[in-house]
């Protein structure tokens, strides 16, 4: 049997490979669920698209881009066609699962006839003997499967979210992880009374019990809201808009809410009056002009006047 594994990022791959799992690996190092994605079946246009508003946003090389993300993407081409199977190996936080969604696109899009695809729930922090056994508890994935997948990830691309709710509350066949990896990407719209999303707000709470460094912030990040799979990159730019905004302090790597802070908290002032949404993307949703919130006593977007 031939099998090609596509792994979510770097951190693994010594691991997985030292496992002694036979088959060849493709590396996807992506951040789907992180800046905007343009909704085409060209993938060609895609990546442009995407690699322009990684450099500009993020300040990520293009030519880099395209060499560390695209060029190890191409290799599923010509190894997916031979392959006797696909198996994509991901966690169930939103990182992995919309990272998930894009390479299933990416394999429908570019194999003229595809091979069983099966999916493996990777445990967070799997060690170098679990790999084994995790490839033989892997899910064979049924075409109901890859149409569900086609269906979400289009709409993670829309320039709207409903669509991407009502999905939110649906059976997600195989998919088990999906639904609540999207609805805490629905936490990460503005709140309808603070403006902060959920990870704003969780890190505002945390600094009003006293200042932390921020490693040690992010560790208990990491531990009680895991299911973001955020790292340092997107945690580091979270943090820099909010001390931009004046809601935090910084000192010799202290952070420290403000008052300004404490007064959104209380609802006494609104994040969105101090914080830029321009070029700030959620998927396909442009925040600078998208009248949805987060109104987090019904668990539910709304929509507002702007």
């Amino acid at each position: 049997m031939s099998y090609l594994h596509v792994l979510n990022g770097d951190a693994i791959l010594t691991l997985f490979r030292q496992s002694e799992v036979p088959g060849e690996v493709v590396v996807c190092r992506e951040m789907m669920c992180e800046g905007k994605v343009k909704y085409t079946k060209d993938l060609t246009e895609f990546f442009e698209s995407r690699a322009k508003h990684l450099e500009y946003q993020y300040g990520i090389d293009k030519q880099t881009y395209y060499t560390n993300v695209v060029q190890e993407l191409e290799k599923l081409d010509l190894s997916g066609s031979s392959a006797d199977e696909i198996i994509l190996w991901f966690e169930y936080d939103l990182f992995c699962q919309i990272n998930m969604l894009f390479i299933l696109h990416y394999i429908v899009s570019k194999l003229p006839t595809l091979p069983p695809i099966s999916i493996v729930d990777l445990p967070h922090q799997a060690q170098q003997q679990d790999f084994p056994k995790l490839f033989e508890q892997r899910v064979r994935l049924q075409p109901d499967d890859l149409i569900w997948a086609a269906d979400v990830w289009d709409a993670w691309c829309l320039h709207t979210p409903q669509v991407l709710e009502t999905i939110s509350k649906l059976s997600a066949g195989n998919l088990t992880a999906l639904p609540a990896a999207i609805t805490a990407h629905l936490k990460r719209f503005p709140d309808v009374n603070t403006g902060l999303n959920a990870i704003e707000h969780y890190f505002l709470l945390r600094l009003v019990l006293g200042s932390y460094r921020w490693y040690d912030l992010y560790m208990i990040f990491w531990d009680e809201l895991e299911i973001y799979g955020f790292s340092n990159f997107q945690l580091d730019i979270l943090i820099h808009r909010m001390v931009n905004a004046g809601v935090i302090e910084e000192h010799d790597q202290m952070l420290k809410i403000t008052s300004l802070g404490r007064e959104i908290l209380e609802e006494e002032e609104n994040y969105l009056d101090y914080v830029s949404l321009e070029h700030r993307w959620l998927g396909g949703v442009k925040l600078a002009d998208t009248p949805w919130r987060w109104d987090p006593a019904i668990k539910a977007l709304v929509e507002v006047e702007l």
